[in-house]
């Protein structure tokens, strides 16, 4: 009988609907084991991920409509930023659906079920670091190219959107189209008891080299604005600002990478850890959804990180939240909120040449064209 046999795969998708399946999975894993978890009832840590799932989807609801509604954002550096936003969006809501699908409701699901509970958290957390990763490379390559945006840009970005989906796509659907472990008890992975270890793995693998990646590009980036300084200190005026402007550059970088290493490196690390013990040897492979937490902690950080750099944004947000429309203005929280935007404005003029740089290399160009995105 061969590997695609009409009798095999009958049998395994005749298992995709059998309950049965998820508790003889978790019960090997030892997850059946811990006290309380698989009881009615919803625990404190779940009910404070939902609350970060909420928070998560109206910010990023509010940085869409932000887009939406100024003209500004419609360019195609815009594009990326846009699809970050979607992708964490939907994160939120894959993550809050899946609380509310785990716990006591876990024993309920059919296999095909959890393969999709668990997949649509893979897939729109995959598009997200995808999105990441496109965002670096884009501005490694304007930076290296020197450029203003040309209208090839437009195909480009589409191209990188459409390629986000499709790659997070084809990862996520994996384990429903065979790579599972139902019926390899050997291969099962402690952490999600229906995935094979080596698909794990393989994630794992994906993941950490567009970590690399990223930190690759990001570094590269910094090398080639510090090697333009002689053109930039005869355009502006000498060097009398070149520290400052290598120190806000670096401080950016820097948040962008760090935050980035630090909600997603600890659940690489326990992956690995599972890959590599026996099955259920080690309690902390039964806290995995700390480690979720802090990977989808960076949907909430990207819409602050990607954002607050560019000025339009911040005002288009502002005036969002004042229900102000535009050219009126801004007046809510009165003095407060007055007082907070310019403080705001002055902190962030230092990044204005940066995001200049970023977007378009060293040709000057209108504020309304540059953009850290």
């Amino acid at each position: 009988m061969g590997l695609l046999d009409t009798g095999s795969i009958s049998r395994v998708f005749r298992q995709y609907y059998d309950n049965d399946t998820i508790f003889i999975h978790y019960n090997h894993t030892g997850k059946l084991g811990t006290p309380g978890r698989y009881k009615t009832g919803m625990k404190i840590e779940a009910i404070l991920s939902l609350i970060m799932c909420v928070f998560i989807v109206l910010e990023n609801l509010l940085v869409l409509i932000a887009i939406w509604r100024n003209k500004k954002f419609h360019l195609p550096m815009y594009y990326l930023l846009a699809n970050l936003t979607v992708s964490d969006l939907l994160a939120g809501v894959s993550y809050m659906v899946n609380i509310l699908l785990s716990g006591a409701n876990t024993l309920r699901l059919t296999p095909l079920l959890w393969f999709l509970r668990e997949g649509g958290v893979f897939i729109t957390l995959a598009a997200s670091v995808f999105s990441l990763l496109a965002i670096a490379v884009e501005r490694h390559i304007t930076m290296e190219r020197m450029k203003l945006y040309h209208e090839d840009k437009r195909y480009r970005m589409l191209a990188s959107v459409a390629g986000c989906w499709s790659v997070a796509g084809l990862l996520g659907i994996l384990p429903i189209l065979g790579w599972n472990c139902i019926g390899k008890l050997v291969d099962c992975s402690t952490v999600l008891p229906l995935y094979s270890r080596y698909y794990v793995l393989c994630c794992i693998a994906v993941f950490i080299a567009i970590l690399l990646a990223i930190v690759v590009l990001y570094v590269r980036i910094y090398l080639l604005v510090k090697g333009s300084s002689p053109h930039m200190s005869s355009l502006r005026g000498g060097g009398a600002k070149k520290s400052h402007k290598y120190m806000a550059l670096l401080k950016t970088l820097t948040i962008v990478v760090s935050t980035f290493i630090l909600c997603w490196l600890p659940l690489f690390i326990l992956l690995l850890l599972d890959f590599f013990g026996r099955v259920g040897w080690s309690w902390i492979l039964y806290k995995s959804d700390y480690f979720l937490f802090l990977a989808i902690l960076n949907s909430a950080l990207n819409p602050i990180i990607y954002t607050w750099t560019n000025k339009d944004m911040r005002r288009t947000i502002v005036r969002l939240l004042c229900l102000a429309k535009e050219g009126e203005k801004t007046q809510c929280f009165g003095v407060l909120m007055s007082e907070c935007s310019s403080q705001l404005d002055r902190s962030s003029h230092r990044h204005e040449a940066l995001n200049t740089t970023l977007s378009s290399g060293n040709a000057p160009q209108s504020p309304t064209r540059t953009s850290f995105a």
